[in-house]
């Protein structure tokens, strides 16, 4: 993931250049000892997991330049409990407006089941130069993860859509799903050794993935001294022309992201102040069970004197209410009386038709029908 968040860009002209699904090869795999650590997570531990990370983004002058954002969340994507991850950052790279927004659901087997990534660069050039911004969503389906890429500026659309066989991806890591990674082996304290998964390179290609540990020491953030936990991370594209992509990483015991800065990057997110800590739920008592006993509350006092205030309360209140509406009482007397003249044998249609035409919503119309149409109201005639 760069180092910026999702900004909107107006759409570039429509010279666009798509291409038809294809199905790429995959020519790398995960190794043993990455498929048996993804085994080994547990779903209780990733709820550990679960809590947003905030920092700033500075240069090496100690300018704040933009913000870092992660949230993680407990979400359902089709019935199924996943993790809902949302990572957003946006700041200034020699001035350059840029950023980068990841929103995926991840599976609590660390399953890529949908993901969005977006980033953006915007220039400013006399020479003609504009917006460069690049989409990628990727989605599970069935057997297969597809994706589609778009990538646009002011002068050109590019469109592209591919799939990979899922049989062929065991041990991908998405870069959502890599968020949460981070947080497990920090709150373990301890990476494996010779761990390669699969990811995507920064042009969506199949690489490969490994962490190693940079160990602990001691950082001040605010005015306390906290313990803190190094990752690196690298991305290792199989293609001679990418670059490996390397991240290193600092966490507090419990999982909270303290510092990232991407290798060869000139600016460094790092947090300011110290989050509420991550602890673990307790499981609440059984609550105690307690024998239905009968209660005749005509025998209690204190429940039958309630009662009796109560019912006088109900009385005065609505003897109140009836005062202030006089209408009330006429329009019920009317309804009574011609009641007893017609004497209907279906009493609820008849008064749901003498009552009609009140309705605010009703139709114009005559009060009452002839007995020969029909009625929405009467199953038989009056």
């Amino acid at each position: 993931m760069g180092e910026a968040a999702l900004m909107t860009s107006k759409s570039p002209p429509e010279s666009r250049s798509d291409k038809l699904e294809e199905v790429v090869p995959v020519g790398l795999k995960a190794n043993k000892e990455a498929i048996d650590f993804l085994a080994s997570i547990e779903p209780e531990e990733l709820q550990m997991c679960v809590f947003a990370d905030s920092l700033v983004t500075v240069s090496h002058t100690g300018r704040e330049l933009g913000e870092f954002a992660i949230t993680i969340q407990l979400k359902q994507y089709c019935q199924e409990d996943c993790f809902l991850v949302y990572a957003n950052s946006h700041g200034m790279i020699d001035d350059i407006p840029c950023g980068t927004s990841i929103m995926a659901y991840i599976s609590m087997k660390l399953e890529t089941l949908e993901q969005h990534h977006h980033e953006y660069v915007k220039r400013v050039c006399v020479c003609g130069g504009g917006n460069n911004s690049w989409m990628v969503a990727c989605e599970r389906g069935g057997a297969k993860i597809l994706c589609n890429k778009l990538k646009y500026s002011l002068q050109e659309k590019k469109k592209q859509s591919f799939s990979f066989e899922w049989s062929s991806l065991e041990g991908f890591v998405s870069e959502a799903a890599n968020l949460l990674i981070l947080r497990v082996l920090a709150r373990r304290g301890a990476v494996p050794e010779n761990m390669v998964f699969l990811s995507f390179d920064t042009e969506t290609r199949i690489a490969t993935s490994t962490y190693k540990e940079l160990g602990q020491w001691s950082q001040t953030i605010g005015n306390e001294m906290v313990e803190m936990y190094g990752i690196e991370r690298t991305v290792q594209s199989e293609h001679d022309d990418e670059v490996p992509t390397t991240w290193q990483c600092a966490f507090l015991c419990d999982g909270h992201m303290a510092t990232r800065v991407q290798v060869g990057s000139p600016i460094t997110m790092k947090m300011l102040q110290l989050p509420v800590p991550v602890e673990p739920v307790e499981e609440a008592a059984a609550k105690p069970t307690f024998e239905k006993k009968s209660l005749n509350w005509e025998e209690d006092l204190q429940l039958y004197s309630r009662y009796l205030d109560r019912k006088e309360e109900l009385k005065a209140n609505h003897a109140t209410y009836i005062r202030h509406h006089p209408e009330l009482k006429a329009l019920l007397s009317d309804f009574l009386q011609f009641l007893l003249l017609r004497k209907p044998h279906d009493i609820p249609t008849f008064a749901a038709e003498y009552f009609a035409p009140f309705a605010s919503q009703s139709p114009p119309g005559p009060s009452f029908r002839s007995s020969n149409k029909s009625s929405p109201f009467r199953s038989s005639t009056l």
